[in-house]
C-alpha cells in the first residue's frame, strides 16, 4: 500500500513554556497596551525592541502590528508619495504590491529568474523610471546583495528590504535586513518567530526611524522605546507624519523575547530538514531545484522545486492533487487563480501589471512546499519519497 503523510503542514512548534508564564503576567496585569507603563517601566514591547536591534546589531527597531503594516510605514516614512513608482519582485506575495499600492505608490514589477531572484538585468532597465526598490526576498532566497546595492546607488534608489522569509538569513556574512534604508520582519504564525501577527521594522537612518515611530502612534510617547533615536530626530517628524495605530502590543511581545535567543537553532533544525528535502528531490530526473549560492545562509523554512516546462496546467493540477491525495500540501505558483496565500502578479490588478513572459515561464513550473519544524528528518524522507513517486507517475500520463 502506498504511505500516507499523516502531519499537518501548519502546525507550528508550541510557545516556551516561559513565555506562556510571562504571558500570564500580562493578562493578570491588564496593562497591554504598548505605553501602559508605570513609573520608568520599560515594558515588554520596547525590551523587544531593544533585543531585535542588538541581534541584527542595528541602532533602530520598531515594533509594529503586523509585517504588513511595517512595509507600508516604511514606504511613507522612506518618503513614498502618490503616483511615485516603487520596484519590487514580480515573484512574491500579495501583501509586497499591496503595500505599495495602499500608500498611493504604483508597482513597477521586476522580472523572476529560474533561481527565484529577481532578474538583475531587468532592474537595471528598470531603475532609471523609480527612486524605490521593495525587494521582496520571497521564500528566503537571497539575491546578490551587492549588485542589488550597486544598482541603487547608480540611480539613487532607497531600498526597504522585505525579509518575512528571511530573519535570520545572512549574505556573505551580513544580515539580511542591513542592506539598506531598512528592514522589515514578520512575527505571523508561519514566519521565524512567531506571535500570530506581528512585525519589525528596523533601520540605521535616526530621521527615518522617527517617521516611523510617529507613524505607528506613538503620540508624543516617543521616549519610551527601546531601540529609537535621539529626541532631536523627532523635532519635524512629529508635526509631518499621520498617526497610523500600528503598535505592537505587550502579550504579543512577550511570545517574542525569548524567540530570539532560540532563533539560531531554528535556523539550524530547518536548514537540516530543507537539505534532506532538497538532496532526495534534487535526484528525481525531471525536477530543478533553485541554485543556492555560496555567498547565501539561508533559512530552509520552505522548499521550492520546477518541473519540466513541457508541463501545461493539467499536468501540474493533477500533481498538486495527486500529493494531496498522499497528505502532501504542496502549491503551485502558476495557477490561473489566486488559492489560499498564492497569486501570481497578473491577479494584482490594481498594480496594472504589464505582461512578463520570462516570470510566467518560471512561475508555470513552480512548486513551493511548507517545512515546519514539527517535521522530523524522517518525515522529510516520507515527504520527498511521495512527491518523487507521484511526480514520475504523473511524468508517465
Amino acid at each position: 500500500m502506498a504511505s500516507h503523510f499523516t502531519k499537518s503542514f501548519t502546525q507550528q512548534e508550541p510557545i516556551s513554556e516561559a513565555a506562556i508564564a510571562r504571558a500570564i503576567e500580562v493578562m493578570r496585569s491588564g496593562r497591554l497596551h504598548r505605553y501602559n507603563l508605570v513609573g520608568e517601566e520599560l515594558g515588554a514591547v520596547a525590551e523587544l525592541e531593544a533585543a531585535f536591534a542588538k541581534y541584527l546589531d542595528v541602532p533602530y527597531c520598531l515594533a509594529l502590528t503586523s509585517g504588513g503594516q511595517a512595509l507600508q510605514i516604511a514606504l511613507r516614512a522612506a518618503g513614498v508619495k502618490p503616483g511615485d513608482k516603487v520596484l519590487t519582485n514580480a515573484f512574491t506575495l500579495a501583501p509586497v504590491p499591496g503595500a505599495i499600492a495602499a500608500v498611493g505608490g504604483v508597482p513597477l514589477l521586476v522580472d523572476c529568474t529560474e533561481n527565484l531572484r529577481p532578474d538583475l538585468e531587468d532592474l537595471a532597465k528598470k531603475a532609471p523610471s523609480a527612486r524605490y526598490l521593495l525587494l521582496s526576498n520571497m521564500r528566503g532566497h537571497l539575491p546578490d546583495m551587492e549588485a542589488i546595492v550597486d544598482i541603487c546607488a547608480q540611480h539613487n534608489i532607497k531600498m526597504i528590504e522585505d525579509c518575512a522569509h528571511t530573519m535570520g538569513a545572512r549574505w556573505n556574512g551580513k544580515a539580511s535586513g542591513t542592506f539598506g534604508l531598512a528592514g522589515c520582519f514578520s512575527t505571523q504564525t508561519y514566519k521565524h518567530m512567531n506571535s500570530g501577527e506581528g512585525g519589525l521594522l528596523t533601520s540605521s537612518d535616526a530621521e527615518f526611524m522617527a517617521r516611523a515611530t510617529i507613524m505607528s502612534g506613538s503620540y508624543m510617547l516617543f521616549p519610551r522605546h527601546g531601540a529609537g533615536p535621539d529626541m532631536a530626530a523627532f523635532d519635524a517628524a512629529r508635526y509631518e507624519m499621520p498617526n497610523c495605530s500600528a503598535r505592537m502590543d505587550h502579550l504579543r511581545a512577550v511570545l517574542l523575547l525569548d524567540q530570539i535567543d532560540s532563533l539560531p537553532d531554528r535556523i539550524e533544525r530547518w536548514n537540516a530538514r530543507y537539505n534532506a528535502l532538497a538532496d532526495a528531490l534534487g535526484g528525481v530526473n525531471g525536477i530543478t531545484m533553485p541554485y543556492r549560492p555560496q555567498q547565501e545562509e539561508f533559512v530552509g523554512s520552505s522548499i521550492q522545486f520546477l518541473v519540466p516546462k513541457s508541463w501545461a496546467a493539467p499536468r501540474c493540477e493533477a500533481f498538486v492533487a495527486a500529493a494531496a491525495a498522499r497528505g502532501v500540501e504542496i502549491k503551485w505558483f502558476g495557477a490561473a487563480d489566486p488559492r489560499g496565500f498564492t497569486s501570481r502578479y497578473d491577479s494584482w490588478r490594481y498594480a496594472a501589471p504589464g505582461p512578463l513572459p520570462k516570470t510566467d515561464a518560471v512561475l508555470a513550473r513552480l512548486f513551493d512546499m511548507r517545512v515546519p519544524l514539527t517535521f522530523s528528518i524522517e518525515d522529510c524522507g516520507v515527504l520527498a519519497a511521495i512527491l518523487a513517486e507521484e511526480f514520475e507517475r504523473v511524468a508517465a500520463i
